[in-house]
Parts: structure tokens; C-alpha cells; sequence
């Protein structure tokens, strides 16, 4: 996890203190240990997929404490604003300090770094039928929605034949029909490779605002007895599908 050192923990506390104001600065302790952890850890100097989920975490427990409101147009600005400027620093801190993938599965991965853009990347399109999946083969991508973008910072890194840089996700681009089966499976995908991988979700903290659920944990085989188990829908809409992105300043 990130390298905490006294400065960055109380910068942290401080920010977060500013952000939520006197009448919810108590609940700072229990949202710092996902701040501090959503960036990389200059430690192992890494990143990957239990940062980005930290991240979420921390969107997650600002709504539950009602700082941010989980009404459609709120929740639209949680993910095509706020999350996209995360990631957009996210890869500049990558860039910059070096970052190795932390956990990566190599070719056999979907991404080197990170999940949750192709989630919602994919959501966005998932009523765009006269747009194929295979699309994505053929960059450069405009950059309206979170999967584009996420796929033409693939070829900004790594160089060669897509096919065998990215396999998975050239999998799907040839093998999957349509966008809303794209979305369905990698709903899937993220809850049994990253919630369910006890190595990606062993330093996220529970206690306080998000709670262990034992009962339902357990009623559910997962490859790892630690994994949080998240119900998936198919037919779950959510506010940001189908909205755009502007262009990436």
C-alpha cells in the first residue's frame, strides 16, 4: 500500500477535514485509510486494481454518509467526473514515478492497472447497438467514453500486436455481441478477480462505515474465503449508462 508518512497522513487528514466541513469532520478517520491508499503505494512502487477499488470505496462512503447524494445526476458526476480525473492522475502518477502493475496476470489480464473504467466505459454503451464491440480494434478512439479511453491508454503503454499485449480484451472485442453482454460479464469478472481475491482486497479495512457481512459472505464459494461478495443485475441501470464524456483536456 501507499508509503504513509507523517506529512501525507496529515495532509490527508486536513483535506478531508477542509472537504467535509465541520459537521461531518468526524468521520475523517474512517475515510482516510481509503484516501491514502487509492493512489499506488510508493512503497512497492506499484498499482493496480485494490487501489482503484479503494477509491470506490471512499466515492462509496462519501454517499453513505450523505456528502454526496445517490440521485442519478450526482451519481452521473461521481463517475464521468470525478473518477475520471482519478484516473487520469492515477496515470500520470504511473507515468511518472514508474509504477509497476501490482498483481498483474501479464497477458491473461484484462488490464495491467486498472478495472472499473471498462465497467463503466462499457455501461455507457451498452443501448449503442449500431456501435460493434469490435470497434475498439481500430484506433485512435474518441475519448466520449470511459472503455475508449481506457483502451487507447492501453496503446499509449505497450506497443505491438494488440492480440497478444491484450488478449482478453481482444477476446471480447471479437467474441462478444453487443455491449450489454460486455457489461454483464465483466460485472462478473471484477466481483470473481478482484472482490474475490483474498491478494487484491486483503488491505482494504472494514469496520466502521463499511461493515464485514459474515452471513452473506459465507454463503457464497468464492476463490478466496475473504471475498466480498457485491449481487450483480443485468437488468440494473445505472445513472451514468449511455451518458458521454467530454474530451480529455
Amino acid at each position: 500500500m501507499v508509503h504513509l508518512t507523517l506529512s501525507n497522513v496529515q495532509r490527508a487528514e486536513n483535506l478531508l477535514s477542509d472537504l467535509l466541513g465541520p459537521d461531518m469532520r468526524s468521520v475523517t478517520p474512517y475515510l482516510k485509510p481509503y484516501f491514502l491508499t487509492s493512489f499506488g503505494s510508493f512503497l512497492r512502487m506499484d498499482y493496480g486494481t485494490g487501489h482503484e477499488a479503494s477509491f470506490a470505496i471512499f466515492l462509496l462512503c462519501l454517499t453513505l454518509i450523505r456528502f454526496l447524494e445517490p440521485t442519478p445526476d450526482e451519481e452521473r458526476d461521481m463517475v464521468l467526473t470525478v473518477f475520471v480525473r482519478y484516473l487520469q492522475l492515477c496515470w500520470k502518477l504511473q507515468d511518472v514515478y514508474k509504477l509497476e502493475p501490482a498483481g498483474s496476470h501479464g497477458v491473461w489480464g484484462l488490464d495491467d492497472y486498472s478495472f472499473l473504467g471498462y465497467i463503466f466505459g462499457s455501461g455507457q454503451l451498452r443501448d449503442q447497438s449500431e456501435i460493434p464491440v469490435s470497434a475498439i480494434l481500430y484506433p485512435p478512439l474518441p475519448l466520449d467514453n470511459l472503455y475508449y479511453m481506457s483502451i487507447m491508454r492501453v496503446h499509449e503503454v505497450k506497443h505491438g500486436p494488440f492480440h497478444e499485449h491484450s488478449s482478453q480484451l481482444h477476446s471480447i472485442a471479437v467474441g462478444v455481441p453487443n455491449w450489454g453482454k460486455v457489461n454483464t460479464g465483466l460485472f462478473k469478472m471484477y466481483e470473481a478477480e478482484v472482490l474475490g481475491k483474498r491478494v487484491v482486497v486483503q488491505h482494504i479495512p472494514l469496520g466502521g462505515l463499511i461493515e464485514w457481512d459474515v452471513k452473506t459472505c459465507s454463503s457464497h464459494v468464492y476463490p478466496s474465503n475473504d471475498a466480498v461478495h457485491v449481487p450483480v443485475s443485468a437488468g440494473t441501470r445505472a445513472p451514468w449508462a449511455s451518458a458521454t464524456l467530454s474530451p480529455r483536456q
